[in-house]
């Protein structure tokens, strides 16, 4: 089949829940690689816009900025809910998705990016939400990075640590970094840094 050929049907949508965020209801049918059609589905969407995320790294310290805050979503999974992340942020409307990088670096980790280099955009989990991430690299000063930093009326409550390039990878191989965003980038700065040690120093 080839991508012409691939269609669906929206049969209805419904909103479910309206609060916080939002989760609605689609009924669906779509082609089969077969041939013909699916029977009607059901399928309940967590409906958020998309984001932008962004790793801090100081290419002349060899250093990553990382970042620490209470997640409600590891609830039901970890006994204490604080996850090691990378800086990110939601787009608002009318907002370019390099204008999130910027300033939700400074306002969550205290640090103005001085490069940016696009990593990657992907769906974060399409199976049951529809955001989408871009996720970009951001040239800093390690140095301007600590404190406690985020929005009060937003209720963020973060805590920034630097660390070397090499245990920002340990904490990946331990597992105390288990988010998928700092995983992602910190990979892809795993095949980059010489390159980007070069150009950017």
């Amino acid at each position: 089949m080839s991508s012409e050929d691939r269609c669906y049907e929206l049969v209805r949508e419904t909103t479910v829940f309206k609060g916080y965020f939002e989760v609605k209801r689609f009924s669906v049918r779509h082609s089969l690689y077969d041939g013909g059609w699916s029977e009607e589905l059901e399928r309940e969407i967590f409906v958020r816009g998309n984001c932008v995320a962004v790793l801090p790294y100081d290419p002349v310290r060899d250093q990553v900025v990382l970042i620490e805050q209470f997640r409600a979503g590891a609830l039901l999974d970890k006994p204490v809910p604080w996850l090691l992340e990378i800086v990110a942020g939601a787009i608002e409307p009318g907002e370019d998705v390099t204008d999130v990088a910027y300033r939700e670096t400074v306002e969550e980790a205290g640090c103005s990016v001085e490069n940016l280099l696009r990593i990657a955009e992907f769906y974060v989990s399409p199976g049951t939400c529809s955001e989408k991430l871009t996720v970009f690299c951001g040239q800093v000063d390690s140095r301007e990075a600590n404190g406690v930093h985020g929005l009060e009326e937003e209720g963020e409550d973060i805590l920034v640590s630097v660390v070397d390039f090499d245990q920002a990878m340990e904490k990946i191989a331990s597992g105390e970094i288990d988010s998928a965003p700092p995983i992602i980038s910190l990979q892809w700065l795993a095949l980059n840094r010489n390159r980007l040690r070069r150009e950017w120093c």
